[in-house]
Parts: structure tokens; C-alpha cells; sequence
């Protein structure tokens, strides 16, 4: 076009049409029902997945999820592995959320020894801080044979005789009549059968002080972790196995939920384990040299089974079945398995949840705030500029335009602090057209002619403009650099929006304006 630079017009579209492109998927995830997006679920779920990433991801404030402050208890670790325990639970705690499916959640270390995590959109609490704060520590243990299990029973009972627990008087004669403790010994392999109803009692037992100065120092006792039925009778087991592990689960290279992995149990859930080339090698020679032993498999210092090692397993492959396993804890406990275990356990400090309702009165209530704003912005704009005012008012609207595109572009959360950057945004874009106009108003009343005016008015204002942009710019980037949470997603929104503004005040409206002039305008509506 005569009088129109062809690249701004270019460019102008260019920018548009990618803006479309990345806001495409926002409109396509937002605009589709509940039900839409359980159908396409069902059907394509790698679909609904790529759309839900491809589209502009909301906060814990804006939709509903979990804060949590975690503490890492280094207190049992050597100098050497406390040092840097923090950053690597940090990592841990990444892998696991990252395959939770948590969109864009907020994992940052506070303090010496404290993560702090917001989750959007997570609504199972008490699946998250199992999954969080599960130390997962797997190791294959040897279980003592039968003969050296009953060694140490024996040697409990003669300790807690000695004690005056065992005589025909005391409370927990009875007890120790039914467990296996005093020689009552039910065969179930090397390990001893407690009744779920005396368990409380026997843990007390085992906790009597004193009590580990007789049990061998390259042995230790753990229990199962969860209770069974044998013989009718509901229990648990008690294994003493070898205190040192075979392998732990740095050898793991992935962990699957399947189902069908007992062959007493085919319809049972349980995880499937492959090993890493050097795990299977440390398997093989495992297995090879202890045939006919039991393998504990030992997830936070609890039996989870401990099957007869038949012959040499050169596979690296094994399973962790029993107990109580569904497909979602099944799962979870591959999850964990595959990020790896936690190099201390964590203690959750603090713990807040906001509500999807909480969430969707935030975004009314911002909407609302925004747009009657904005409308207030307009009604001025079109009053006191007139035909300019309405061009300031279309280059807002491309201005915002565009801001949400780069932030769905970017990946960015959009948080409450988020939608004040763009309301402060929609300011400062009227803000940059009233300094072009009042320059263009200033140039007219020094009698230059209409064509003069918008140039001069634009170029003069343009270093004003720059100016207030740049320092503006400035104190965004130092809140985002320094800032944290909700203070650097305002931070981000600000600086998008603020370059978005310099081309919809600058470029665009230039452009409307030069089209103005190519028809000849003998008064400019202004």
C-alpha cells in the first residue's frame, strides 16, 4: 500500500497469525466440556495430554491444588551426604510430580533444609503425600535360614524372660504363649507368623530397650508389610535377614504397574521390575550363589515379599507383589521406583489446600476487575480521542491478544498476581497512545499539516515512550530475577506485555494511521 512501509504490514501479520497458532490450543482444551474431555480421554488420551500442555496452564490460585513446605530430616546422615540431601530430594521430588501429570507445578528449594511445592489442579491429597513423601527405598536382602531365624527368637525370649515378660503372671504371658517368640515357632520358611490382634503388642516388645545388643550385628528384623491370611488366622511375618543388601534400587531402570504377575493371583496388580545392564549382572551373581535362599525384597525397611531363589535369574528381571495393591497404588509405587528413592525422609511442615471453588471465584472476580477496567479505559479513550481513541482501544485488544498468546507459548502459569499484569498492561497501552496523541493535538495547533503531525507526533514520542517502557521493563526483570511464586508470574506478564505494547503502539497504530492518510483525511478525528 502507497505510504505503507510493507514489512510493519508484514510483521503485523506474521505476529497475528502465529498468535492464533499458539492461543489455538488454549481455545480447544478451555472450550471442551467435562464430558468432551473424558471422551477424548478414553479415546485418545496422547491427544488430550499434548493439548493440555499446548494450552496455557492456570495456578494453584486460579485452579485449586495443594502448597506444601517439606523438611528434610538430615540428622541421620554423614557430613558428606547431608550436604548436598536437600538438592537431591529436590530432584526426586521433581521426577515423581513430573510423572504424577502435574501441569506446571512450582518446585523450589526455601531455606537450608525445606522444598516448597505448589500443585495445581491436584485434588487427591492423600495420594500426593503418599507419593511426595514416600521415601522408597528398595533393597534385596538375604533372608537367614530357618536355623539362625530361630537362634535369635530364642535369644529374644531368654532376654525378655530374664527381664521378669515371660512368667506365668505377666500381661504378656498369653502373648508370648501365641507368637512365635517362646519357641512356638509356626514353619512358614525362615520367619514367624504374628496374629494381626497381637502385633501392637509384639512391636512394643521388639522396642524394648537393650533389646538390639543380642540381636547379631550383621542381622536386623523387619516386618512384612502388610497383613496375610494363613492357616485362617489374619497376620503378619516377622523375617531376620541380613542387615546389609545384596542390591539396592540405584539398579532399577524402570518399574511398570501390570497385573497378573502371581500366578496364585492372576487378577492381583503388582509392579514389574527391569534392572540396568549392571543390575542384572549383580542379580545373576545374587541368585546363582544363593539357590535355595529367600530374597527379601525390602521397600522402607518392609518385607514386601521374600521369595525361594530357584535357580540363577540372569533376566534382571523381578516383581513386587502381595499386600495390598490396586491399580493407582500400584502405579504410584512404580512412580517412586523410577525417580528413585529419597536420600532422607521428608516431614511435611506445612500444608494448605485451595478448593476448584476458591479458584473459580478468583477468576470471576479478576475477570470482572479486568473488565470493568478495561471499559472504563474505553468509554475515556472514545470520549476524549474520538476515531483515535477507538484505534488506541483496537491496538489494546491486539495488545492483549498477544500477550496471552506468548504466554502460551512459553508455557507460562497464569495466576492471579498474572491477570493484575495484564490489567496494568491494558494501562499502559492506552498510556503509550495518549502520548502519540497528545503530541499529534500539540503539532496541529502549531498549524502542521495532518500528515506532518502524525509524524512528527509519532517519532517525538517514541523516545518518551522508550524511555518509560525501558525503565519500567527494568524493575520487571528484578522481580522476576529475585521474586518467587505468584511475584514472578506478575513479573512475567509485565514483560510480555510491555513488549507487546511497544509493537501494537508503535507498529500498529502507525499502520491504521498511514491508511488514514492515504485517502486524503482534511480532518483527523482526534
Amino acid at each position: 500500500m502507497k505510504g505503507i512501509a510493507r514489512w510493519k504490514l508484514l510483521a503485523v501479520l506474521a505476529v497475528t497469525a502465529l498468535s492464533v497458532w499458539y492461543l489455538w490450543p488454549t481455545y480447544r482444551f478451555y472450550s471442551m466440556t467435562p464430558a468432551q474431555r473424558e471422551q477424548l480421554r478414553v479415546s485418545d488420551p496422547k491427544k488430550l495430554n499434548d493439548l493440555r500442555k499446548s494450552a496455557i496452564h492456570l495456578g494453584l490460585d486460579l485452579q485449586g491444588g495443594m502448597h506444601l513446605v517439606l523438611e528434610v530430616d538430615r540428622s541421620k546422615l554423614n557430613a558428606a551426604e547431608a550436604k548436598d540431601a536437600v538438592d537431591r530430594a529436590l530432584e526426586v521430588i521433581r521426577r515423581r510430580i513430573d510423572q504424577f501429570g502435574v501441569a506446571e507445578p512450582l518446585i523450589q528449594r526455601e531455606g537450608e533444609d525445606r522444598i516448597a511445592l505448589q500443585l495445581p489442579g491436584l485434588t487427591d491429597r492423600e495420594r500426593a503425600r503418599e507419593l511426595i513423601g514416600k521415601t522408597a527405598l528398595l533393597e534385596f536382602k538375604l533372608v537367614r535360614t530357618a536355623e539362625e531365624t530361630r537362634n535369635v527368637f530364642t535369644r529374644i525370649d531368654n532376654f525378655l524372660s530374664a527381664r521378669g515378660m515371660g512368667g506365668s503372671t505377666a500381661p504378656a504371658d498369653s502373648l508370648l504363649r501365641r507368637a512365635p517368640l517362646t519357641g512356638h515357632f509356626m514353619d512358614l520358611g525362615a520367619s514367624a507368623f504374628i496374629r494381626a490382634d497381637d502385633s501392637p503388642a509384639v512391636e512394643a516388645l521388639l522396642a524394648t530397650p537393650g533389646l538390639d545388643s543380642i540381636i547379631p550385628s550383621d542381622s536386623q528384623i523387619l516386618w512384612s508389610d502388610a497383613d496375610v491370611a494363613e492357616q485362617g488366622v489374619t497376620g503378619r511375618s516377622l523375617y531376620v535377614v541380613k542387615r546389609e543388601p545384596e542390591m539396592t534400587g540405584g539398579s532399577i531402570a524402570s518399574a511398570d504397574a501390570r497385573v497378573g504377575l502371581e500366578q496364585t493371583n492372576p487378577g492381583a496388580w503388582g509392579v514389574s521390575v527391569s534392572m540396568t545392564p549392571r543390575g542384572r549382572a549383580d542379580f545373576a551373581a545374587v541368585t546363582a550363589n544363593n539357590v535355595g535362599r529367600q530374597l527379601a525384597i525390602v521397600l522402607d525397611n518392609k518385607v514386601n515379599s521374600a521369595p525361594f531363589v530357584r535357580e540363577r535369574i540372569s533376566g534382571g528381571s523381578a516383581s513386587i507383589t502381595g499386600g495390598s495393591f490396586n491399580i493407582q497404588t500400584a502405579k504410584d509405587l512404580a512412580i517412586v521406583l523410577r525417580a528413585g528413592a529419597l536420600p532422607a525422609p521428608v516431614h511435611i511442615v506445612e500444608e494448605r489446600s485451595v478448593g476448584p471453588s476458591l479458584g473459580a471465584d478468583s477468576i470471576r472476580e479478576g475477570l470482572t476487575a479486568g473488565l470493568v477496567g478495561t471499559a472504563a479505559v474505553v468509554v475515556f479513550m472514545v470520549i476524549f480521542y474520538q476515531l483515535s481513541g477507538v484505534i488506541a482501544v483496537l491496538a489494546m485488544v491486539l495488545n492483549i491478544f498477544y500477550l496471552i498468546a506468548c504466554l502460551a507459548g512459553f508455557g507460562a502459569t497464569l495466576t492471579l498476581p498474572g491477570l493484575a499484569g495484564i490489567v496494568l498492561t491494558i494501562g499502559m497501552s492506552v498510556d503509550a497512545n495518549v502520548l502519540i496523541f497528545e503530541r499529534i493535538r500539540e503539532e496541529l495547533r502549531n498549524q502542521k499539516s495532518i500528515r506532518q503531525s502524525v509524524q512528527l507526533g509519532f517519532d517525538r514520542a517514541f523516545r518518551t515512550i522508550l524511555d518509560a517502557h525501558v525503565t519500567t521493563l527494568i524493575s520487571a526483570v528484578f522481580l522476576f530475577q529475585f521474586g518467587t511464586g505468584p511475584i514472578k508470574g506478575f513479573a512475567v506478564t509485565l514483560i510480555v506485555g510491555l513488549i507487546a505494547n511497544l509493537f501494537t503502539a508503535v507498529l500498529c497504530t502507525r499502520i491504521v494511521f498511514d491508511m488514514m492518510l492515504n485517502r486524503d483525511v482534511k480532518r483527523l478525528s482526534i
